[in-house]
C-alpha cells in the first residue's frame, strides 16, 4: 500500500512539474510574441526623428527667410517719410526755377545765371541722393491711367490717343522700392479710343 501511495504522489508531482514547466514555457513564448521587435522600435524611432528635424529644418527655413524678406524691407522703406519731406523740398525748388521769367534768364546777368545754376544742382543732387536709397521716378506720359501709381486731377480731349492714357503730369510721382511712395499727379486722355488689352492671336 505504501509503495502504491509513493508511486502514485511520484506520477502527480511529475504531472504538475509538466504543467507547470509547460505554464512557464507558454507564458515566456507570449511574452516573446508580445515584446517589440527591439529593431522595428528603432526605425520607427529614426522615422520620428527624421519627421522632426525635417519640420524643424522647414520652420528655420521660413524663419530665415522671414528675416531676410524683413531686414530687406527695414533697409529699403527705413527712409520712406524722410525720403517724402525731400522730395517736397524738391518740389519747391523746382516751383522756384519754373516762376524764372524766360527774359531774366536770358538776361546774361552773371550773378543771376549763377544762383540759377546753383538751385538746378542742388535739386539734381537731392534727387540723385534719393535714387541712391531706392527712390525712382515714375515716367507716365502714355501709360494708360494707373490708380496704383496715378492720381488723375482733370481730363483732357484728346481723340489720337487710347482713352485714359496719360497725356501730362502736374506732379512727378515716385516709387520707393516695390512701393509707391508718391503718386503721380496727372491728366488723363478722353474722348480717344478704347485701350486694347491684349491684340488677338490669329487662328493658324
Amino acid at each position: 500500500m505504501t509503495d502504491d501511495t509513493n508511486k502514485h504522489g511520484a506520477e502527480a508531482n511529475a504531472d504538475e512539474a509538466a504543467a507547470a514547466y509547460a505554464e512557464a514555457a507558454a507564458e515566456q513564448v507570449e511574452a516573446a510574441v508580445s515584446e517589440p521587435d527591439p529593431l522595428e522600435l528603432a526605425k520607427a524611432e529614426a522615422a520620428d526623428m527624421r519627421d522632426r528635424y525635417l519640420r524643424l529644418a522647414a520652420e528655420m527655413d521660413n524663419l530665415r527667410r522671414r528675416t531676410a524678406r524683413d531686414v530687406k524691407d527695414a533697409k529699403s522703406y527705413s527712409v520712406a517719410g524722410f525720403a517724402r519731406d525731400m522730395l517736397a523740398v524738391s518740389d519747391n525748388l523746382r516751383r522756384a526755377l519754373d516762376a524764372i521769367p524766360t527774359e531774366a534768364r536770358e538776361s546774361g546777368d552773371a550773378g543771376f545765371n549763377a544762383l540759377i545754376e546753383g538751385v538746378e544742382m542742388t535739386e539734381r543732387a537731392m534727387l540723385s541722393a534719393l535714387e541712391r536709397h531706392g527712390v525712382q521716378k515714375l515716367e507716365p506720359v502714355g501709360q494708360k491711367f494707373d490708380p496704383n501709381f496715378h492720381q488723375a486731377m482733370f481730363e483732357i480731349p484728346n481723340t489720337e490717343v487710347p482713352n485714359n492714357t496719360v497725356v501730362q503730369v502736374v506732379q512727378a510721382g515716385y516709387t520707393i522700392g516695390e512701393r509707391v511712395l508718391r503718386p503721380a499727379m496727372v491728366g488723363v486722355a478722353k474722348g480717344g479710343p478704347k485701350a486694347v488689352a491684349a491684340e488677338e492671336t490669329p487662328a493658324a
